[in-house]
Protein backbone atom coordinates (compact mmCIF):
# COMPACT_ATOMS: atom_id res chain seq x y z
CA UNK A 1 0.00 0.00 0.00
CA UNK A 2 1.27 3.41 -0.86
CA UNK A 3 2.32 5.93 2.09
CA UNK A 4 1.08 9.46 2.09
CA UNK A 5 3.05 12.43 3.66
CA UNK A 6 1.25 14.09 6.68
CA UNK A 7 2.73 16.45 9.52
CA UNK A 8 1.38 17.46 12.61
CA UNK A 9 3.48 20.59 15.17
CA UNK A 10 2.74 23.75 16.20
CA UNK A 11 5.23 27.14 16.32
CA UNK A 12 5.27 30.85 17.09
CA UNK A 13 2.28 30.96 15.13
CA UNK A 14 -0.06 28.81 17.02
CA UNK A 15 1.67 28.07 20.76
CA UNK A 16 3.01 30.23 23.24
CA UNK A 17 6.75 30.09 24.05
CA UNK A 18 5.93 28.13 27.30
CA UNK A 19 4.34 25.15 25.35
CA UNK A 20 7.03 25.34 22.85
CA UNK A 21 9.68 25.00 25.67
CA UNK A 22 7.64 22.05 27.16
CA UNK A 23 7.48 19.94 23.87
CA UNK A 24 10.96 21.33 22.24
CA UNK A 25 13.26 17.83 22.32
CA UNK A 26 17.05 18.39 23.18
CA UNK A 27 18.83 17.53 19.87
CA UNK A 28 20.75 14.60 21.95
CA UNK A 29 17.34 13.26 22.10
CA UNK A 30 15.52 13.58 18.89
CA UNK A 31 16.69 9.94 17.90
CA UNK A 32 15.57 8.63 20.84
CA UNK A 33 11.89 9.96 20.01
CA UNK A 34 11.58 9.46 16.95
CA UNK A 35 12.49 5.64 17.06
CA UNK A 36 9.78 5.65 19.73
CA UNK A 37 7.21 7.47 17.41
CA UNK A 38 7.97 4.99 14.92
CA UNK A 39 7.38 1.82 17.19
CA UNK A 40 4.54 2.77 19.25
CA UNK A 41 2.80 5.16 16.72
CA UNK A 42 2.97 2.19 13.98
CA UNK A 43 4.38 4.91 11.90
CA UNK A 44 6.55 3.47 9.07
CA UNK A 45 8.47 6.97 8.42
CA UNK A 46 8.94 9.93 10.51
CA UNK A 47 11.60 12.53 11.87
CA UNK A 48 11.26 15.24 14.04
CA UNK A 49 12.05 19.06 13.40
CA UNK A 50 12.11 20.46 16.86
CA UNK A 51 13.79 24.60 16.65
CA UNK A 52 12.75 27.36 19.30
CA UNK A 53 9.74 28.27 17.22
CA UNK A 54 8.56 25.02 16.29
CA UNK A 55 8.03 21.45 17.24
CA UNK A 56 6.92 19.16 14.13
CA UNK A 57 6.63 15.84 13.16
CA UNK A 58 6.77 14.71 9.60
CA UNK A 59 5.45 10.91 8.82
CA UNK A 60 4.99 8.76 5.81
CA UNK A 61 1.55 6.93 6.78
CA UNK A 62 -0.36 4.18 4.93
CA UNK A 63 -3.65 5.47 6.64
CA UNK A 64 -3.97 9.13 7.00
CA UNK A 65 -6.69 9.54 9.31
CA UNK A 66 -4.54 6.75 11.55
CA UNK A 67 -1.31 8.53 11.34
CA UNK A 68 -2.38 11.88 12.03
CA UNK A 69 -4.34 10.48 15.34
CA UNK A 70 -0.81 8.67 16.50
CA UNK A 71 1.44 12.21 15.67
CA UNK A 72 -1.32 13.60 18.18
CA UNK A 73 -0.51 11.39 20.87
CA UNK A 74 2.82 11.61 20.47
CA UNK A 75 2.48 15.65 21.10
CA UNK A 76 -0.01 15.19 23.98
CA UNK A 77 2.06 12.31 25.87
CA UNK A 78 4.97 15.66 25.61
CA UNK A 79 2.84 18.18 26.78
CA UNK A 80 2.95 17.02 30.54
CA UNK A 81 -1.10 17.60 31.36
CA UNK A 82 -1.52 20.81 28.88
CA UNK A 83 -3.99 20.84 26.41
CA UNK A 84 -1.78 21.04 23.07
CA UNK A 85 -4.61 20.13 20.68
CA UNK A 86 -6.12 23.58 19.92
CA UNK A 87 -2.25 24.48 19.32
CA UNK A 88 -1.66 21.85 16.72
CA UNK A 89 -1.83 22.13 12.98
CA UNK A 90 -2.27 19.03 10.89
CA UNK A 91 -1.46 19.26 6.87
CA UNK A 92 -2.07 15.93 4.90
CA UNK A 93 -1.13 15.12 1.28
CA UNK A 94 -0.20 17.94 -1.16
CA UNK A 95 -0.91 21.05 2.06
CA UNK A 96 1.53 18.94 4.52
CA UNK A 97 4.11 19.01 1.32
CA UNK A 98 3.39 22.57 0.72
CA UNK A 99 4.32 22.98 4.63
CA UNK A 100 7.75 21.38 4.43
CA UNK A 101 9.03 23.33 1.58
CA UNK A 102 7.88 26.57 3.40
CA UNK A 103 9.12 25.55 6.30
CA UNK A 104 12.73 24.95 4.51
CA UNK A 105 12.47 28.06 2.35
CA UNK A 106 11.66 30.31 5.66
CA UNK A 107 8.76 31.55 4.59
CA UNK A 108 6.92 30.34 7.71
CA UNK A 109 10.03 31.72 10.19
CA UNK A 110 9.62 34.21 12.90
CA UNK A 111 12.15 35.98 10.48
CA UNK A 112 11.26 35.68 7.22
CA UNK A 113 14.47 34.19 5.28
CA UNK A 114 16.50 33.50 7.93
CA UNK A 115 18.85 31.00 7.03
CA UNK A 116 19.07 28.82 10.49
CA UNK A 117 16.26 26.59 9.75
CA UNK A 118 17.84 24.64 6.64
CA UNK A 119 20.44 23.57 8.91
CA UNK A 120 18.30 22.76 11.64
CA UNK A 121 15.90 20.28 9.12
CA UNK A 122 18.99 18.34 7.67
CA UNK A 123 19.94 17.70 10.81
CA UNK A 124 16.24 16.54 11.88
CA UNK A 125 16.57 14.74 8.85
CA UNK A 126 19.87 12.97 9.53
CA UNK A 127 19.09 12.28 13.22
CA UNK A 128 16.02 10.20 11.84
CA UNK A 129 18.07 8.16 9.32
CA UNK A 130 20.51 7.12 12.03
CA UNK A 131 17.37 5.83 13.80
CA UNK A 132 16.27 3.93 10.46
CA UNK A 133 12.89 6.20 10.41
CA UNK A 134 13.71 7.05 6.94
CA UNK A 135 12.28 5.40 3.67
CA UNK A 136 11.66 7.21 0.30
CA UNK A 137 9.16 9.40 0.68
CA UNK A 138 10.67 11.52 3.48
CA UNK A 139 13.98 10.73 1.99
CA UNK A 140 12.21 12.41 -1.58
CA UNK A 141 10.20 15.25 0.19
CA UNK A 142 13.23 15.99 2.57
CA UNK A 143 16.09 16.44 -0.77
CA UNK A 144 12.98 18.20 -2.88
CA UNK A 145 12.68 20.95 0.20
CA UNK A 146 16.54 21.07 0.57
CA UNK A 147 16.46 21.90 -3.27
CA UNK A 148 13.29 24.11 -3.32
CA UNK A 149 14.74 26.27 -0.41
CA UNK A 150 17.96 26.79 -2.56
CA UNK A 151 15.90 27.90 -5.56
CA UNK A 152 14.16 30.45 -3.47
CA UNK A 153 17.28 31.89 -2.16
CA UNK A 154 18.85 32.32 -5.44
CA UNK A 155 16.14 33.16 -7.15
CA UNK A 156 14.67 35.63 -4.89
CA UNK A 157 16.08 38.38 -2.76
CA UNK A 158 14.33 37.09 0.25
CA UNK A 159 17.12 36.50 2.76
CA UNK A 160 19.40 39.80 1.07
CA UNK A 161 17.94 42.63 3.61
CA UNK A 162 17.90 42.86 7.17
CA UNK A 163 15.16 42.59 9.06
CA UNK A 164 16.14 42.89 12.88
CA UNK A 165 17.00 46.09 14.41
CA UNK A 166 21.21 44.58 14.96
CA UNK A 167 21.37 43.35 11.11
CA UNK A 168 19.95 46.75 9.82
CA UNK A 169 23.21 48.64 11.41
CA UNK A 170 25.28 46.02 9.72
CA UNK A 171 23.79 46.57 6.39
CA UNK A 172 24.44 50.37 7.32
CA UNK A 173 27.84 49.84 7.74
CA UNK A 174 28.59 48.06 4.79
CA UNK A 175 27.17 51.65 2.73
CA UNK A 176 29.51 53.75 4.71
CA UNK A 177 32.36 51.53 4.35
CA UNK A 178 33.92 49.62 1.60
CA UNK A 179 35.13 46.99 3.66
CA UNK A 180 34.90 46.25 7.69
CA UNK A 181 37.68 44.22 8.26
CA UNK A 182 40.02 46.73 9.24
CA UNK A 183 37.71 48.20 11.57
CA UNK A 184 37.36 49.00 15.08
CA UNK A 185 34.23 48.89 16.74
CA UNK A 186 33.15 50.94 20.24
CA UNK A 187 30.43 49.20 22.43
CA UNK A 188 29.45 51.27 24.83
CA UNK A 189 27.30 49.89 27.55
CA UNK A 190 25.49 46.21 27.65
CA UNK A 191 22.10 46.20 26.14
CA UNK A 192 20.91 43.28 24.21
CA UNK A 193 20.20 44.80 20.65
CA UNK A 194 23.91 46.29 20.96
CA UNK A 195 25.30 43.03 21.88
CA UNK A 196 23.54 41.55 18.65
CA UNK A 197 24.64 43.99 16.44
CA UNK A 198 28.23 43.68 17.69
CA UNK A 199 28.27 39.96 17.13
CA UNK A 200 26.91 40.74 13.04
CA UNK A 201 29.29 43.14 12.66
CA UNK A 202 32.02 40.19 13.91
CA UNK A 203 30.39 38.02 11.19
CA UNK A 204 30.75 40.74 8.92
CA UNK A 205 34.75 40.72 9.01
CA UNK A 206 35.54 43.18 11.48
CA UNK A 207 38.06 41.76 14.23
CA UNK A 208 38.79 45.08 16.17
CA UNK A 209 36.38 45.09 19.31
CA UNK A 210 36.72 47.48 22.23
CA UNK A 211 34.09 47.44 25.39
CA UNK A 212 33.64 50.07 27.56
CA UNK A 213 31.17 49.93 30.64
CA UNK A 214 30.47 51.87 33.46
CA UNK A 215 31.01 48.38 35.70
CA UNK A 216 34.33 47.37 34.43
CA UNK A 217 34.24 43.84 35.16
CA UNK A 218 31.00 43.31 32.79
CA UNK A 219 33.28 45.05 30.08
CA UNK A 220 35.85 43.00 30.72
CA UNK A 221 33.28 39.75 30.65
CA UNK A 222 32.04 41.34 27.09
CA UNK A 223 35.48 42.12 25.65
CA UNK A 224 36.54 38.25 26.38
CA UNK A 225 33.64 37.25 24.81
CA UNK A 226 34.04 39.16 21.77
CA UNK A 227 37.70 38.64 21.78
CA UNK A 228 38.64 42.16 22.45
CA UNK A 229 39.62 44.83 24.96
CA UNK A 230 38.05 46.40 27.76
CA UNK A 231 37.96 50.21 28.52
CA UNK A 232 37.38 51.40 31.06
CA UNK A 233 34.14 53.91 31.36
CA UNK A 234 35.84 56.90 32.17
CA UNK A 235 38.31 56.59 29.42
CA UNK A 236 36.44 55.61 26.29
CA UNK A 237 36.09 59.18 24.61
CA UNK A 238 39.86 59.11 24.29
CA UNK A 239 39.34 55.80 22.01
CA UNK A 240 37.24 57.28 19.89
CA UNK A 241 40.04 58.75 18.00
CA UNK A 242 40.68 54.88 17.04
CA UNK A 243 37.37 53.83 16.87
CA UNK A 244 35.35 53.40 13.02
CA UNK A 245 32.30 52.21 14.47
CA UNK A 246 30.21 53.56 17.66
CA UNK A 247 27.28 50.94 19.19
CA UNK A 248 25.68 52.73 22.37
CA UNK A 249 23.24 50.97 24.44
CA UNK A 250 23.57 52.21 28.11
CA UNK A 251 20.37 53.01 30.61
CA UNK A 252 22.08 56.41 31.15
CA UNK A 253 18.94 59.26 31.15
CA UNK A 254 20.46 61.67 28.51
CA UNK A 255 23.51 62.01 26.13
CA UNK A 256 26.80 60.51 27.12
CA UNK A 257 28.52 61.81 23.82
CA UNK A 258 27.96 65.29 22.96
CA UNK A 259 28.69 67.76 19.99
CA UNK A 260 31.72 69.19 21.02
CA UNK A 261 32.81 65.62 22.67
CA UNK A 262 33.01 64.22 18.79
CA UNK A 263 33.84 67.82 16.89
CA UNK A 264 36.92 67.06 18.97
CA UNK A 265 37.22 63.63 17.88
CA UNK A 266 36.97 64.45 14.56
CA UNK A 267 39.48 67.23 14.38
CA UNK A 268 42.08 64.08 15.69
CA UNK A 269 40.88 61.62 13.09
CA UNK A 270 41.44 64.17 10.66
CA UNK A 271 37.70 63.67 9.33
CA UNK A 272 38.10 60.08 8.60
CA UNK A 273 34.65 58.31 8.90
CA UNK A 274 32.74 57.67 11.90
CA UNK A 275 29.71 55.60 11.93
CA UNK A 276 27.85 55.73 15.31
CA UNK A 277 24.18 53.85 16.24
CA UNK A 278 22.08 54.85 19.19
CA UNK A 279 20.17 52.03 20.28
CA UNK A 280 19.47 53.41 23.45
CA UNK A 281 16.30 54.58 24.61
CA UNK A 282 16.34 58.12 25.81
CA UNK A 283 18.94 58.33 23.49
CA UNK A 284 22.48 58.27 24.19
CA UNK A 285 24.60 60.12 21.19
CA UNK A 286 23.24 63.90 20.75
CA UNK A 287 22.15 64.33 17.54
CA UNK A 288 23.70 66.75 16.95
CA UNK A 289 26.99 65.24 15.79
CA UNK A 290 24.91 64.36 12.62
CA UNK A 291 26.24 68.02 11.42
CA UNK A 292 30.12 67.54 11.64
CA UNK A 293 31.51 66.34 8.40
CA UNK A 294 31.31 62.56 7.66
CA UNK A 295 29.32 61.58 11.30
CA UNK A 296 26.85 59.20 10.19
CA UNK A 297 24.42 59.03 13.16
CA UNK A 298 21.46 56.19 13.15
CA UNK A 299 19.14 56.46 16.45
CA UNK A 300 16.66 53.25 16.18
CA UNK A 301 14.15 54.94 14.51
CA UNK A 302 16.20 55.64 11.84
CA UNK A 303 17.06 51.97 11.91
CA UNK A 304 13.74 50.73 12.73
CA UNK A 305 12.84 52.79 8.95
CA UNK A 306 15.70 50.34 7.21
CA UNK A 307 13.98 47.55 9.09
CA UNK A 308 10.68 48.19 7.90
CA UNK A 309 11.28 48.73 4.49
CA UNK A 310 13.24 45.49 3.75
CA UNK A 311 10.00 44.02 5.22
CA UNK A 312 7.88 45.51 2.67
CA UNK A 313 10.87 43.92 0.03
CA UNK A 314 10.70 40.50 1.74
CA UNK A 315 7.08 40.56 1.46
CA UNK A 316 6.97 41.08 -2.40
CA UNK A 317 9.90 38.17 -2.70
CA UNK A 318 8.01 36.06 -0.95
CA UNK A 319 5.14 35.98 -3.33
CA UNK A 320 7.69 34.91 -5.97
CA UNK A 321 8.87 32.41 -3.44
CA UNK A 322 5.55 31.27 -2.97
CA UNK A 323 5.18 30.57 -6.64
CA UNK A 324 8.00 28.83 -6.93
CA UNK A 325 6.57 26.51 -4.24
CA UNK A 326 3.75 25.76 -5.92
CA UNK A 327 5.79 24.49 -8.64
CA UNK A 328 7.72 22.73 -6.49
CA UNK A 329 4.94 20.48 -4.95
CA UNK A 330 3.14 20.45 -7.75
CA UNK A 331 6.66 18.34 -9.22
CA UNK A 332 6.47 16.26 -6.24
CA UNK A 333 2.80 15.24 -6.41
CA UNK A 334 3.76 14.02 -9.44
CA UNK A 335 6.87 11.66 -8.12
CA UNK A 336 4.19 10.72 -6.24
CA UNK A 337 1.49 9.87 -8.87
CA UNK A 338 4.21 8.00 -10.88
CA UNK A 339 5.57 6.25 -7.33
CA UNK A 340 1.76 5.19 -6.78
CA UNK A 341 1.35 3.93 -10.58
CA UNK A 342 3.67 1.87 -10.96
CA UNK A 343 1.43 -1.13 -9.51
CA UNK A 344 -1.39 -0.03 -11.62
CA UNK A 345 1.27 -0.63 -15.19
CA UNK A 346 2.53 -3.55 -13.81
CA UNK A 347 -1.03 -4.96 -13.12
CA UNK A 348 -2.12 -3.90 -16.80
CA UNK A 349 0.67 -5.78 -18.51
CA UNK A 350 -0.34 -8.58 -16.20
CA UNK A 351 -4.16 -8.75 -17.04
CA UNK A 352 -3.04 -8.60 -20.92
CA UNK A 353 -0.30 -10.81 -20.36
CA UNK A 354 -3.06 -13.27 -19.03
CA UNK A 355 -4.89 -13.49 -21.36
CA UNK A 356 -2.23 -13.83 -24.04
CA UNK A 357 -0.76 -17.09 -22.28
CA UNK A 358 -4.36 -18.62 -21.65
CA UNK A 359 -4.87 -17.76 -25.88
CA UNK A 360 -1.38 -18.72 -26.59
CA UNK A 361 -1.89 -21.99 -24.44
CA UNK A 362 -4.96 -23.36 -26.39
CA UNK A 363 -3.09 -22.04 -29.98
CA UNK A 364 0.22 -24.19 -28.99
CA UNK A 365 -2.34 -27.46 -27.96
CA UNK A 366 -3.95 -27.03 -31.46
CA UNK A 367 -0.39 -27.41 -33.18
CA UNK A 368 1.42 -30.26 -31.48
CA UNK A 369 2.40 -31.53 -34.76
CA UNK A 370 4.29 -28.33 -35.76
CA UNK A 371 8.35 -28.84 -34.45
CA UNK A 372 10.05 -27.08 -31.49
CA UNK A 373 11.47 -24.79 -33.26
CA UNK A 374 7.94 -23.50 -35.49
CA UNK A 375 6.05 -23.53 -31.68
CA UNK A 376 8.33 -21.16 -30.65
CA UNK A 377 8.16 -18.58 -33.43
CA UNK A 378 4.65 -18.48 -32.57
CA UNK A 379 5.52 -17.91 -29.01
CA UNK A 380 7.22 -15.25 -29.91
CA UNK A 381 4.94 -13.84 -32.39
CA UNK A 382 2.40 -13.56 -29.58
CA UNK A 383 4.81 -11.78 -27.57
CA UNK A 384 6.01 -9.12 -29.68
CA UNK A 385 2.38 -7.90 -30.57
CA UNK A 386 1.19 -7.92 -26.78
CA UNK A 387 4.50 -5.73 -26.67
CA UNK A 388 2.73 -3.04 -29.28
CA UNK A 389 -0.13 -3.52 -28.11
CA UNK A 390 0.58 -2.44 -24.65
CA UNK A 391 2.43 0.33 -25.58
CA UNK A 392 -0.34 2.68 -26.66
CA UNK A 393 -2.08 2.15 -23.15
CA UNK A 394 0.96 2.29 -20.95
CA UNK A 395 1.64 5.48 -22.35
CA UNK A 396 -1.66 6.50 -21.87
CA UNK A 397 -2.09 5.23 -17.97
CA UNK A 398 1.47 6.85 -17.40
CA UNK A 399 0.05 10.12 -18.37
CA UNK A 400 -2.85 9.74 -16.67
CA UNK A 401 -1.43 8.97 -13.76
CA UNK A 402 1.38 11.91 -14.20
CA UNK A 403 -1.67 14.53 -14.72
CA UNK A 404 -3.61 12.97 -12.22
CA UNK A 405 -6.51 12.61 -14.58
CA UNK A 406 -8.85 9.92 -12.36
CA UNK A 407 -11.21 9.58 -15.37
CA UNK A 408 -8.52 8.39 -17.57
CA UNK A 409 -7.47 5.94 -15.16
CA UNK A 410 -10.67 4.69 -14.50
CA UNK A 411 -11.63 4.07 -18.26
CA UNK A 412 -8.14 1.83 -18.75
CA UNK A 413 -9.06 -0.23 -15.64
CA UNK A 414 -12.36 -0.93 -16.85
CA UNK A 415 -11.43 -1.45 -20.41
CA UNK A 416 -7.95 -3.75 -19.37
CA UNK A 417 -9.91 -5.31 -16.26
CA UNK A 418 -7.11 -4.10 -14.04
CA UNK A 419 -7.74 -4.55 -10.65
CA UNK A 420 -4.75 -4.91 -8.67
CA UNK A 421 -4.11 -0.96 -7.91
Amino acid sequence: MALHLVTVGLSHKTAPVELRERLAIPQERVEEEVQRLHREGEIPECLLLSTCNRVEAYAGVRDVDAGVESLEHFFARHANGSDVGPHLYRHTGAEAVDHLFRVASSLDSMVVGEPQILGQLKDAFHAAHRAGTTGSILHHAVERALSTAKRVRTETAIARSAVSISFAAVELAKKIFDRLDDKTVMLIGAGEMAELAAQHLLSAGVTHILVTNRTYSRAVALAERFRGSAIRYEDYKNSLVRTDIVIASTGAPHYILGHHDMARVMHERRYRSVFLIDISVPRNLDPNIERLDNCYVYDIDDLQQVVDTNKEERLKESERAAEIIREEVARFERWLRGRAGAPQIVALRSSVEQMRDAELARALDRLKHLPKEDRQVVYELARGLTNKFLHAPTVALKRALHDGDDTAVAILHKTFRIHDA
